[in-house]
């Protein structure tokens, strides 16, 4: 793993409106699942499957466009008829990630090179990405009072922070079952979630 495996911008929301996240936490879920475990089982001292190097890594940044796509698209439905305090505030969020991911980067370049540990980069880049989507996600969440989206960042920050206890190929495995699994009931909630919240909009109108 290295920088190109570097997680986009899960979403760029709006503080009003409503974002239908379903469609985002299924091509992150993917991502997770496909890009981590293709290194789960390639990677280690005793591999289990042979795969070219470049496969995890497409396999993982195909899922992950896939799921910024549909998330910005969902994030820019919800703004319509937003104020200009609400859209400046969406558009803050989004930039955050373009930031944070950036410092990312920096920091995990800059402490493999002073250690002479380019191979660091291979645990660090999983690992730590997963952690500061997991940080974002929890901002994004508080700020669109969505505690599904809150709950989702939780589980990404802790999952991935714990993976760093384990070794190569066992980090993956942790990130592709617990990380995918976490977006894929993320994905089953969020129709629950708006099906819930459709329903009083409902009976609010006919009120």
């Amino acid at each position: 793993m290295n920088a190109t495996t570097l997680p986009a911008p899960a979403t760029v929301p709006a503080t009003t409106g409503d974002v239908d996240s379903r469609a985002a936490y299924a091509g992150f879920g993917l991502a997770y699942v496909f890009g981590h475990g293709a290194s789960a089982i390639s990677l280690g001292p005793d591999p289990l499957v042979a795969l070219p190097a470049w496969l995890p890594m497409t396999l993982l940044g195909a899922g992950l466009a896939a799921g910024t796509v549909f998330a910005v698209l969902a994030a820019n439905q919800a703004q319509r008829g937003a104020g200009r305090e609400e859209v400046l505030s969406g558009k803050l969020l989004g930039l955050s990630w373009i930031s944070a991911f950036a410092a990312l980067f920096l920091a995990i370049t800059g402490l493999a090179a002073e250690l002479g540990r380019p191979d660091l980069q291979t645990m660090l880049w999983p690992t730590w990405s997963g952690f500061l989507v997991g940080v974002l996600y929890l901002g994004e969440g508080a700020a669109r009072r969505n505690v599904l989206h809150y709950g989702l960042g939780t589980w990404l920050a802790l999952t991935s922070a714990a993976a760093l206890f384990l070794g190569i190929p066992s980090l993956f495995w942790v990130l592709a079952v617990a990380g995918g699994g976490g977006f894929a009931v993320a994905a089953v909630l969020e129709r629950r979630r708006l099906a819930s919240r459709g329903g009083r909009s409902s009976y609010n109108s006919g009120s």
